[in-house]
């Protein structure tokens, strides 16, 4: 919408029709201060329906993602209330659904914390979202028995220890990993 000022302003149909808006309408001060509060409201709120329909997301990180996107502190804090009213934001079922993903990525215990805290989600959750992690000890053995080169050269045996590392796997699972290709390399040649 534009204004006779040369000012415009970026409205969606609901408020529109919310103050019956049209061509030629004119505001006092006051209407056009509400009119400019609704706006706002309105713009966080369907970025927010936007934001958590691309991906799986915190009440906490949604609210961090409208303020960086220039949504007003209170604006966006009302929108995720509004999201959470809907029951459409759920912290503990984000949190169930990302350590899913690292465990069918077959990431370390470590990963899917690094991944919880990286997604902002509020630590009392964590517990209960990690409590069925399964071992990934065949993750590890599949990932060592791909790279045989690991037998032969110790740089590269260190080179894959650190890939295994970062992706969350404790030393000793992986020296655990590595004793039994090792014992079962035997086997394989006897």
């Amino acid at each position: 919408m534009r204004f006779e000022s040369g000012e415009s302003m970026r409205l969606y149909r609901q408020t529109v029709e919310d103050f019956g808006l049209y061509t030629g309408l004119e505001l006092t001060d006051e209407e056009f201060a509400k009119l400019t509060e609704a706006a706002g409201k309105m713009s966080a709120k369907m970025r927010a329906v936007r934001i958590i329909s691309a991906s799986g997301i915190t009440k906490r990180e949604l609210e961090h993602r409208l303020i960086q996107k220039g949504e007003d502190a209170q604006n966006a804090k009302e929108a995720v209330a509004w999201l959470t009213d809907m029951d459409l934001l759920d912290d503990s079922k984000t949190a169930r659904n990302i350590v899913e993903r690292c465990i069918h990525k077959g990431y370390g215990i470590a990963r899917a914390k690094q991944a919880l805290y990286e997604k902002r989600v509020p630590k009392h959750l964590w517990e209960d979202a990690l409590a069925d992690y399964p071992s990934q000890q065949s993750h590890i053995l599949s990932y060592l028995e791909n790279h045989p080169e690991i037998r032969e050269d110790r740089k590269a045996r260190d080179r894959v220890i650190n890939a295994l590392l970062r992706r969350g796997h404790s030393y000793g699972e992986i020296r655990r990993a590595m004793e039994e290709l090792s014992l079962q390399m035997e086997e394989n040649d006897g």
